[in-house]
């Protein structure tokens, strides 16, 4: 009978009868047979047999030996200086060592220990050169080229020689001297693979770049396992935007050296020229593992992450590459290029200004510097800058964009439309002239040409979504709601994840007073995109506005964890918590990006209002502390440090920071409320007046100095007096927050009817406006006017269902009126406020009167261990465990309740049912 085998058994039978043959060969038998795998070109082989000999024999100094020199030839100088020690140490003879453990360390960039190693060692010709490739490498040009002479001297045309004065050469950029002597060397010894190296990487430095693959080819060809020569093809190759042929380049090299971090940066140069930026900087995650400081790394780390929007990774990465390379100009301008996208003006001047001293400044420099001045609103430098850059460069459309922008800023619209228009000439259908453009006519109310330029473009972008939503936009502003609408759908029609798309519709949606429209559009794109960050952050948002809290942070939690390396998402969610009184969440979420972004100022800012919340304002001061120091210019960093100052009864630190920030921007509005809330805490009401009424007239054009006397006035208990500025605030915001504080302003005045009635006739115009309508319905509560209370209830809740805080309320207004809906009401609420004592005092009390004893009393103790001093819950547990049979437990809820609040709505019942106990 056959026997058939499958692969895996075939190699597991290979294996086996190999291990077999190695445990009956000696020592000397397996290297013999090493060094036959090395002269047929299979290292790998070699090396297991290698492997295989020390195990026999541990202290084996040939065997060490030559696993070193192998390491070194498979370019693994970490090995290489390992066995070549160990051969050191037992004794191999050290003229043959030195060699390979100097080559080695060099490799490594140990250039001084290479020194070290050698410096008692015999000086051939092998150990001058070793040297003088050491010396090279600490910049000690002179007395590298002594020891090159001198091991030419011993050894006329000695290869490596002639190569370490080629290097030598090149490092001075004596180009055609370097050639020479490279030639030199290649003409005494063809098969010298690091003299055809070095000729590559000259020719290639030189533009000549078809004859820099050929010297590379002939690499290959004596060693076509050399990684190095195989990924100089692919940087070439990659610059000729011949991609396949980097991508076989890339993977040759990755055959001989799996997991090598050149390999892996040479992929992600691959991987940013096709455009695979999540790709790119996922290779270059790699090469900062293995060689943080590999500076092509960082260079192209730095580029991905601007490219990305990740502008806080790209600035730290730029900043360290353009502080080991000052001259490198490509660095530079993209150092330039992130700050102006994170609003950095001043500190991207400063780092352009090297650049624009240096003798002609090229166009890309000048334009930089018109935009780094048109960002700091210095408008006169900024068209002088680019007013240069269009001299130099006239047919460059990005400059007279950019100065047409300028122009518009400076208000001369017809000299900004006329350079705008320029740039549409020089680059016909250009996007980015284009769309600057559209939008200054449409700002100019002139939609009809900007409807036309929008036309031109389209002829040239066919079917672009960006296109179709900056057409939308611009009927928006034509008042055309029926183009619009069709513009934003055809975007979705051509890319149905686009946001831009949909947030217009949802804008449509949400003007049309149809939120449930909006809520459907965003969870379509989500259908589809489930991790789309924007559109989950766009549905947080909207709940935010319904008054769905709850529903708003699971969106936000969902957002993160689709992106948990997105710090801005993490930075909503935990601003978001904050907002919510869930600190402690806040602190645990932003502690975990603390490590990779610690100087980060939006993380510090959010981190330090989560430990001020949860009542840690040692570690808020120290946290602000930081903010501070990454920025020093700015002044809300000392407001915060003010706030933890004040939270640590340090009135005179907190004054002290205050006047900092005073001094640092005269114009931040903040700064004066800060010092208000200051003289509040210290029960200083006069001076917090005072404060208000400088802010009322410093900031004429703002609510926030009239909100502020109405609340000091408040907090005066002279509710008359708050009156008038709060009818000033809301007369410049017409908000419905602003109104509720008045229409409290007003009962407590006495003006009980008149309060009702602003909040109710605001209602009628703005029925959207959930807040003002809860508000309104808690005071028909309050008052037993349910069935006014319920119709209100109804509205909210048919235009936002989810909105837990409606859905409780209308509950408990049913439950007044003993109405079989409210069980089903309030548990819709508790589906969605699960944790909310509120809802599960609601939920439970209905259960008690419905005789659910068993569920009510678990509802009910949850409520009351959540909110120990609301004495309304613990009545309601007292009765529900009286009638579940628990007396002892009913008792003690009972006294719990009268102690937290004696005068509650419902302590005549408690003290009746406490007697009857």
């Amino acid at each position: 009978m056959s026997l058939h085998l499958t692969k895996a058994a075939a190699a597991a039978l290979v294996a086996v009868s190999v291990l077999g043959a190695c445990s009956s060969e000696s020592a000397d038998s397996l290297k013999a047979q090493a060094r036959q795998y090395q002269q047929k070109g299979d290292n790998k082989a070699a090396v297991i047999q290698l492997k295989n000999a020390l195990e026999k024999s541990p202290d084996d100094a040939q065997a060490r030996f030559m696993l070193a020199s192998l390491a070194l030839d498979m370019d693994d100088p970490l090995s290489a200086e390992k066995e070549a020690r160990r051969a050191l140490a037992l004794k191999y003879p050290v003229d043959q060592v030195l060699p390979v453990l100097g080559k080695s360390l060099t490799l490594q960039g140990k250039f001084q220990e290479a020194l070290d190693e050698t410096d008692k060692s015999q000086r051939n010709a092998a150990i001058l050169t070793l040297r003088g490739h050491a010396l090279l490498g600490l910049g000690k040009s002179d007395e590298s080229k002594r020891e090159f002479d001198a091991a030419l001297a011993q050894q006329p045309g000695f290869g490596d020689a002639l190569t370490g004065l080629a290097r030598l050469a090149a490092l001075q950029q004596d180009w055609e001297g370097g050639l020479r002597l490279v030639n030199e060397a290649i003409a005494k010894d063809a098969a010298n693979v690091d003299a055809w190296q070095l000729k590559g990487d000259l020719l290639r430095v030189t533009g000549k770049r078809e004859e820099a693959m050929a010297a590379y080819g002939q690499v290959l060809k004596v060693k076509p396992s050399h990684r190095t020569a195989h990924l100089e093809q692919a940087a070439i190759n990659i610059a000729a935007k011949k991609l396949d042929a980097a991508q076989a380049d890339i993977e040759a090299a990755r055959k001989s050296t799996p997991g090598n971090f050149l390999v892996a940066y040479h992929q992600a140069l691959l991987d940013f020229s096709r455009g695979k930026l999540k790709e790119a900087q996922a290779n270059l995650l790699k090469v900062n593992q293995a060689a943080p400081n590999y500076k092509p790394g960082v260079l192209l780390s730095g580029i991905v992450a601007l490219n990305l929007g990740l502008l806080e990774q790209a600035e730290n990465d730029l900043r360290k590459y353009v502080e080991w390379n000052p001259d490198s100009l490509q660095a530079r301008k993209a150092l330039v290029s992130t700050l102006l996208k994170s609003g950095q003006a001043r500190e991207a001047q400063a780092v352009l200004a090297p650049a624009l001293k240096s003798g002609t400044p090229d166009v890309a420099v000048l334009q930089l510097a018109g935009e780094a001045a048109m960002l700091a609103r210095d408008f006169g430098k900024a068209g002088d800058y680019l007013a240069q850059a269009v001299k130099a460069e006239p047919g460059r459309a990005a400059s007279h964009t950019s100065l047409g922008m300028v122009k518009l800023a400076q208000g001369d619209r017809a000299a900004g439309i006329v350079e705008l228009q320029k740039a549409m000439e020089l680059e016909p259908g250009s996007l980015q002239s284009g769309t600057v453009l559209v939008r200054a006519l449409a700002e100019l109310g002139e939609t009809d040409k900007a409807l036309a330029a929008i036309r031109t473009m389209e002829a040239k972008h066919a079917g672009n979504a960006e296109l179709q939503v900056l057409k939308g936009n611009t009927y928006l502003a034509a008042r055309d709601r029926t183009n619009a609408r069709a513009a934003f759908e055809a975007a979705l029609a051509v890319n149905a994840t686009y946001f831009p798309a949909a947030a217009g519709l949802v804008q449509l949606d949400l003007t049309d007073k149809k939120p449930a429209e909006a809520r459907k559009r965003l969870e379509a794109l989500l259908a589809k995109d489930d991790k789309n960050a924007e559109a989950l952050t766009a549905l947080a948002q909207l709940e935010i506005v319904l008054g769905n809290k709850p529903a708003a942070t699971q969106w936000l939690e969902k957002a993160n964890a689709a992106h948990p390396e997105d710090l801005d998402v993490a930075l909503r969610l935990g601003s978001h918590y904050n907002a919510t009184g869930e600190a402690a969440k806040a602190q645990a979420l932003l502690g975990k990006y603390q490590v990779a972004n610690p100087g980060n100022p939006a993380l510090l800012e959010v981190l330090g209002q989560a430990q001020l919340a949860s009542k840690d304002a040692a570690a808020a001061l120290e946290t602000f502390g930081k903010l501070a120091s990454v920025s020093p210019k700015a002044a809300n960093p000392q407001i915060r440090l003010a706030a933890a100052q004040m939270a640590l009864q340090n009135p005179t630190g907190a004054a002290a920071s205050l006047s900092k920030a005073t001094s640092l921007e005269p114009g931040n509005i903040q700064t004066y409320l800060a010092q208000a809330q200051l003289a509040i805490t210290q029960g200083n009401l006069t001076q917090a007046l005072a404060i208000a009424r400088q802010v009322q007239k410093q900031f004429s054009a703002s609510a926030v100095g009239f909100m502020l006397e109405g609340d000091i006035l408040m907090q005066q208990r002279n509710a008359t007096a708050a009156i008038r500025p709060y009818e000033q605030a809301f007369a410049a915001t017409n908000a419905g927050p602003v109104l509720i504080k008045l229409s409290r302003a007003l009962r407590d005045a006495g003006k009980i009817q008149e309060a009702e009635a602003r909040v109710a006739e605001f209602n009628r115009k703005h029925p959207q406006e959930v807040i003002t309508a809860l508000y309104l319905a808690e005071g028909h509560m309050a008052s037993k006017r349910y069935p006014e209370a319920a119709k209100l209830l109804e509205g909210v809740v048919q235009q936002a269902p989810d909105n837990g805080v409606a859905l409780n309320n209308l509950a408990w207004v049913y439950q007044q009126q003993k109405d079989a809906r409210a069980l089903p009401t309030a548990e819709r609420a508790l589906k969605l406020n699960g944790d909310s004592p509120e809802v599960l005092d609601t939920v439970g009390w209905l259960l008690v009167e419905r005789g659910d004893y068993g569920r009510a009393v678990e509802l009910l103790k949850k409520a009351a261990s959540t909110s120990p001093k609301a004495p309304q819950v613990h009545y309601h547990l007292a009765v529900g465990l009286f009638k579940s049979g628990d007396k002892t437990g009913a008792r003690k809820a009972l006294e719990q309740a009268l102690a937290s609040g004696p005068g509650f709505r419902e302590a005549d019942e408690a003290k009746a049912l406490l007697k009857q106990l």
